[in-house]
């Protein structure tokens, strides 16, 4: 059927399905909507809400479900058990409810959070009760008006490129929605609380390193979503300030422009609580407390810290502390658009460091890698986006153990007179200056994506000419070693300095990610609008 055909029938769905539908009177929008449906990326399912194949709803949510359930039952013998959670955006807890009913409808034992929870307590948990499957509703830090469908392996993983293809295989057969046996009765819904997320902090717990007594004052804003709890949880004991106005559940987000920790102003209020009261850190997570941004008191100001420094200075306090533990099989994981200063000071310490694709199932993958075979043992895996994971009890990031590890590790430095904006300098004398950087090229809709494809294929063949100073030009849709194919270029300098180009798995952007590498900063930065300039001429032209 072509979109309009889809459209028709959505309009018998049900009179809200309707009364949506009729009441869009742009037929670009209505082309949106159905010129295709929404698809797998690095976060799983994610998309705009509303009805429509390529949105988010109930019906596209039974669909995956259903498809997802026949994948289960082809992958499995014997009774199947599922795993299920939900974030603080609209819709979330409905749209977990649906997937529940679904799945207890198809003979499983499903267990659903009564609350609300962090990403990496479904991660834990899924493997923790014996699932076969666990399921996260989700769109992580996109703005209000997404949200996704978060799939995992009976490892706590999220499905990688194999399992996810023959998952999609299994939901693609799912063409007649009226088959979705939605269901909505107890039977078969075991509903999970304070043990399992009580099991998830203990062993959270286990990963800490430095508990010395220090006057450290922290803020800290869960951004409206999930954090609130775990988080205050494990930085018991320490003092630790919540920024009220944010502190509640919120699906529209109502104080930030976006909840994201990666955007500058996301911190804003808790920054501002931190100038009234002198505090020495400020602490925010994103809606699923999956992501972890931080600023730093810098004489009277606060410093933002990029995920690339905070994914260093965490290198270099965790290994400080554990290096009389670490041994030749010790291994960091960081993905190909993550900085190489981590990587590097890693090496230093004597560990093994392993790269990625983008997307941290790639890094949980490793995980479960190296626990089948022993030949490694994973010490830490970051990626530039703020994601943090050190121990193996969830295979996802996890901000929870981030945070507890960030507080300890500014603890460490004040009890020492340190600031971390003067730890981030000591690695940089030693290390060399890095400056990171990440531009984002919003193309929606059709034309957009069709956009996309075409400057992708432009930078493939014209793309090396574009520099002069250029070594090589790493293409991993080529598949590069043992990584999947991905679409996905990378400029090698002949510096050592770096640049990649590739689509986003989750929103409708064209992503450019920057690493420049030099001795002297103002140098670094003069380089960088350079290549910024050229790319963005580029894309926007």
């Amino acid at each position: 059927m072509n979109y309009r055909e889809k459209y028709e029938q959505w309009l018998g769905f049900d009179a809200q399905t309707r009364q949506e539908l009729e009441s869009i009177t742009d037929e670009k929008e209505i082309e949106d909507r159905f010129y295709k449906e929404l698809a797998f990326g690095t976060g799983g399912l994610r998309g705009m809400m509303g009805a429509g194949t390529n949105r988010m709803n109930r019906y596209t949510v039974g669909k995956v479900t259903l498809g997802l359930a026949n994948y289960l039952k082809a992958k499995y013998d014997g009774d199947i058990k599922v795993a299920l959670a939900y974030d603080s955006r609209n819709n979330s807890a409905a749209f977990a409810a649906t997937a529940a009913g679904i799945f207890a409808a198809c003979g499983f034992q499903v267990y659903l959070y009564e609350t609300l929870v962090p990403v990496p307590v479904l991660s834990f948990t899924t493997a923790y009760l014996g699932c076969q499957a666990g399921v996260m509703i989700t769109a992580s830090h996109n703005p209000k008006e997404y949200n996704g469908y978060k799939v995992y392996d009976n490892t706590g993983c999220q499905l990688c490129t194999e399992d996810a293809q023959e998952a999609i295989r299994f939901i693609n057969a799912v063409e007649d929605f009226a088959a979705i046996p939605f269901y909505d009765g107890k039977e078969g819904i075991t509903m999970l609380g304070e043990e399992t997320l009580g099991a998830f902090l203990s062993a959270v717990r286990k990963q800490s390193v430095y508990e010395e007594k220090s006057d450290l004052k922290i803020v800290y804003t869960p951004l409206h979503g999930t954090g609130n709890v775990p988080v205050r949880r494990v930085l018991q004991g320490m003092n630790v300030t919540v920024v009220k106005e944010q502190e509640l559940p919120d699906g529209n987000f109502s104080t930030v422009r976006s909840p994201n920790p990666e955007e500058k102003d996301a911190l804003n209020m808790a920054i501002a609580q931190a100038k009234e009261i002198g505090a020495d850190l400020v602490l925010g997570t994103d809606p699923d407390c999956d992501r972890v941004g931080i600023a730093v008191k810098n004489g009277e100001d606060y410093v933002l810290m990029t995920g690339n420094q905070t994914g260093a200075l965490l290198i270099q306090f965790l290994l400080t502390m554990k290096k009389t533990s670490l041994t030749p099989k010790s291994t960091l994981v960081k993905t190909i658009v993550t900085s190489e200063l981590g990587a590097n000071i890693g090496k230093r310490f004597g560990l093994q460091v392993d790269e990625t694709l983008t997307g941290f199932k790639y890094i949980g993958d490793k995980i479960n890698q190296y626990q089948r075979t022993g030949e490694k043992e994973f010490v830490i895996g970051y990626e530039e986006s703020y994601g943090y994971l050190v121990g193996t009890h969830a295979k996802d990031k996890d901000a929870v153990v981030s945070a507890m590890l960030i507080c300890q590790m500014v603890a460490w430095y004040k009890n020492q007179g340190k600031t971390l904006v003067e730890a981030l300098d000591d690695i940089y004398r030693e290390y060399g200056y890095y400056l990171d950087y990440l531009d984002s090229f919003v193309l929606k809709g059709k034309d957009g994506a069709e956009k996309i494809q075409a400057l992708m294929t432009a930078f493939r063949h014209t793309g090396t000419a574009l520099f002069s100073d250029l070594r090589e030009v790493i293409d991993y849709a080529d598949g590069i070693a043992d990584l999947p194919k991905e679409n996905v270029l990378k400029y090698i300098f002949t510096d050592g300095s770096w640049m990649a180009v590739r689509p986003s798995g989750t929103e409708p952007k064209i992503k450019v990610y920057y690493s420049i590498v030099d001795t002297d900063k103002a140098r670094a930065q003069v380089r960088l609008d350079a290549i910024r300039r050229v790319m963005e001429e580029k894309i926007n032209g």
